[in-house]
């Protein structure tokens, strides 16, 4: 938690409402330093592979929503689509993603792991599940429904509409 960020009766007192921008200063640092270290274990998995974190971010959405198209993953993603080929080419190309055509539109493509992409995706999603696990549990249940919000609530419409079809299992 950001020191003096609480409600009221909370140390520090102040309302969420209030934040100075010292307070607002904090949050930003603590975001900079927890996406760090959220990425430290994956980036060092990724390095032995010589895969980067677009590799990652690829890998990870492709596996949350077999089957989903390179536009869609471009949609999600927010790269250009010259950046995503270089990326799936290289995942194609090592065994880690089958591109299909599709079978209503012969123009589309289709992503899915393969089983050594599902492996790759198991060992980076672990390592990352490990990390908000301990979080999780350092912070408390109040704690991580408010960090919830707070990230929802940071995201940008269409983000937030790419976040809510994944929540609901969805494309």
């Amino acid at each position: 938690m950001v020191e003096g960020s609480g409600g009221p009766g909370t140390p520090g007192g102040e309302s969420l409402l209030f934040l100075t921008d010292e307070q607002l200063r904090k949050g930003i640092e603590a975001m900079f330093f927890a996406y760090r270290g959220f990425t430290a274990d994956p980036d060092r998995i990724l390095e032995k592979h010589g895969y980067g974190r677009a590799h990652h971010r690829a890998v990870h959405f492709i596996n949350r929503s077999p089957g989903t198209t390179v536009n869609n993953l471009l949609s999600i993603l927010g790269v250009t689509k010259q950046s995503l080929n270089r990326v799936l080419r290289t995942l194609i190309e090592d065994g880690l993603v089958e591109s299909r055509v599709g079978n209503r539109d012969k123009r589309e493509r289709h992503l899915y792991l393969t089983e050594e992409g599902h492996v790759l995706e198991a060992e980076l999603s672990t390592a990352q599940r490990a990390r908000m696990r301990d979080a999780f549990r350092h912070a408390g249940p109040e704690a991580v429904a408010g960090f919830r919000t707070v990230l929802e609530a940071m995201m940008d419409p269409e983000m937030r509409r790419h976040y809510g079809r994944l929540k609901e299992g969805g494309q």
